[in-house]
């Protein structure tokens, strides 16, 4: 069984950088797609924000975030990370690590309900 458990998350000011780090265990499928999701205050829907997958190391960005994200992966500790630069206020909320068995994620990767494995969030939250 593959369990996610996120770190990293904390008080911020505006234009600062955090580093969230999601350390994976139990994988049993031989590549998977990971993403960070954000759900912002007070939003039901979770915003699929960074992708990695781990069959080709290609990477994933949603518009809102792309040029200030980074997502990555220490494969030796079966680590996602997600740097994040130049912190705005939208970029508070709730960040999930979620995985998925599969190859091709760029057809994929942003979508929550393609993703059975979750860990229990890390909260942002950006201020000035």
């Amino acid at each position: 069984q593959v369990q996610l458990v996120e770190a990293g998350g904390e008080s911020v000011q505006t234009g600062g950088s955090l580093r969230l780090s999601c350390r994976a265990s139990g994988f049993t499928a031989s590549y998977y797609c990971t993403t960070w999701f954000r759900q912002a205050p007070g939003a039901t829907q979770r915003e699929g924000v960074a992708g990695f997958a781990t069959y080709t190391g290609d990477t994933y960005y949603s518009d809102s975030v792309k040029g200030r994200f980074i997502v990555s992966r220490d494969s030796t500790k079966n680590i996602l990370y997600l740097q994040m630069h130049n912190q705005t206020s939208d970029v508070t909320g709730m960040y999930y690590c979620a995985a998925g068995p599969g190859t091709r994620c760029a057809q994929w990767w942003s979508v929550r309900e393609n993703f059975r494995t979750w860990g229990q969030g890390t909260q942002v939250t950006v201020s000035s």
